[in-house]
């Protein structure tokens, strides 16, 4: 069951009484719609992801090396209002991030002004020492961010975290709408829904802008670490959506500090690379040695100003949980406003009394890596064990510095159809936020996540997760009658 207390999106504190306002259309289409029909409809979207191959990777699952993400046919609903307030948090977050990475990178001054410790920065496995210095066209060094926010009630939206390097599931988000398109037509009648189908035009436009300014027709490809990549279905998706070359680091050479593509007509001049692999595997000769993956003199053409990197190499110090915990501040900082969207309340286990805090409390808190993603590395106490907290304890004592908690929250649910019938599940939701030359752009939409599994809070696919559609009503017209 969904922890008790936790904000019902459709039902709100009614208990299943009277739907929210605005919502009644969606709880009248679910009382009107059997079981069947919706499973009906449920299998139909599963056949044609299979089909189509919308498919992401388990690492180190051998019999289930390859999955389906599920999908679950009852949409997430936001009303216009809603969208209003956070995408204008979003665009001050993201703002404030790009702010943030040009100053660590350059002078520095939030560092010689107090507001975030050195070391948290300069000693982080994330900062990118190689580029300190450098900066990129327009001074834009995170272009694609996917900001995860989590719902406690009627107005409280707080930011999870910030991923700032490499967000994965925008094409689940388009996937997800042309799914719902097809096989519940009917709710586009009931709901005046903001379309998202135009994001590959808006990413596409996005690299052409901040490509280096000697750049007249510039080239853009998307660089993937290859088919075996967890991602790699969302990388040849998004290439082909935008019309751009899908290309691994064999397929580029670096000649006299210019990246070219080796194409069967001879070799083509690339100024953008949109890269879908982690700095540490970039370029063999400054990062991993034996790294197959990037293209060698990759670093040098870019701090020669020849490619533009889409995310910048070093972007990932704003993924960092430890980075994340001085967000409010930072926001502050660069901006002289107060967050828009706050954070989740966070205790440092590098600080002595959060650590005392966190030790005494491990059963009640979520306790993270500040480098983990992807759901792996964190404990969630109130459904741990004695042994994964016992674990915990030891791991927190010897290495503190590693370590962020926060509380437990009470995440929002939605109505999921599961083998039980309709019952709510936790969700939070990643919206992409892209910053070109021309600015800041937010397709009105996102990836909604959901927790499947009964009682939990963790969304993440690898964990056993699913998505939704999420709807983003339009102003003045957000529930036709």
């Amino acid at each position: 069951m969904a922890a008790r207390g936790a904000f019902d999106e459709l039902w709100g504190a009614s208990r299943g009484r009277k739907a929210r306002e605005g919502f009644e259309p969606l709880a009248a289409w679910l009382s009107d719609t059997s079981a069947a029909e919706l499973a009906r409809r449920q299998q139909a979207a599963e056949t044609a992801f299979r089909t189509l191959g919308i498919t992401f990777s388990v690492y180190g699952e051998e019999d289930a090396a390859e999955r389906i993400i599920p999908f679950d046919i009852i949409p997430r609903i936001f009303t216009a209002r809603e969208w209003q307030k956070l995408s204008q948090g979003l665009e001050q977050r993201v703002r404030a991030i790009n702010a943030f990475i040009e100053d660590v990178y350059g002078e520095r001054r939030i560092i010689a002004d107090g507001v975030v410790p050195p070391d948290i920065v300069l000693a982080n496995p994330s900062f990118c020492l190689q580029v300190a210095g450098a900066r990129p066209p327009h001074g834009i060094y995170s272009h694609i961010c996917g900001i995860d926010l989590v719902r406690t009630g009627p107005d409280e939206f707080y930011v999870l975290e910030d991923n700032c390097r490499t967000p994965s599931g925008v094409s689940y988000m388009l996937e997800n709408r042309e799914a719902m398109l097809r096989l519940c037509p009917e709710l586009f009648d009931i709901f005046s829904v903001r379309p998202v189908d135009n994001y590959p035009d808006l990413l596409r436009d996005t690299l052409y802008s901040v490509a280096p300014e000697q750049a007249r027709n510039p080239v853009c490809v998307l660089l993937t670490p290859g088919h075996h990549n967890s991602a790699f279905y969302e990388h040849s998706f998004l290439a082909d959506n935008m019309g751009i070359e899908l290309v691994e680091g064999r397929d580029l050479e670096v000649d006299d500090d210019i990246v070219w593509m080796r194409t069967i007509e001879g070799r083509v001049r690339v100024d953008v690379i949109y890269r879908r692999i982690d700095d540490s595997f970039l370029d063999p000769l400054v990062f991993n040695p034996q790294s197959l993956l990037g293209v060698p003199g990759l670093l040098a053409a870019y701090l020669a100003g020849n490619v533009t990197l889409v995310n910048a190499p070093g972007a990932g110090i704003s993924d960092d949980k430890a980075i994340y915990s001085y967000m409010p501040e930072i926001v502050r900082y660069y901006s002289g406003e107060e967050a828009l969207l706050p954070n989740v309340e966070t205790w440092r286990c590098r600080e002595p009394e959060a650590l005392k805090y966190t030790l005494d409390n491990l059963e009640e808190l979520v306790v993270k890596l500040v480098d983990g993603s992807g759901g792996y590395g964190m404990l969630v106490g109130p459904t741990a064990s004695k042994q994964e907290i016992d674990r915990f304890r030891a791991a927190l004592k010897a290495e503190p510095h590693r370590y962020i908690a926060q509380p437990t929250l009470s995440l929002s649910t939605v109505p999921t159809a599961t083998d039980a019938g309709l019952t709510p599940r936790h969700v939070d939701f990643r919206p992409f936020v892209l910053s070109g030359a021309k600015g800041v752009s937010i397709v009105p939409g996102g990836l909604t996540r959901v927790a499947l599994r009964e009682g939990s809070l963790v969304v993440n696919s690898s964990q056993g997760g699913g998505t939704k559609d999420s709807f983003i009503l339009a102003e003045r017209a957000e529930v036709n009658a």
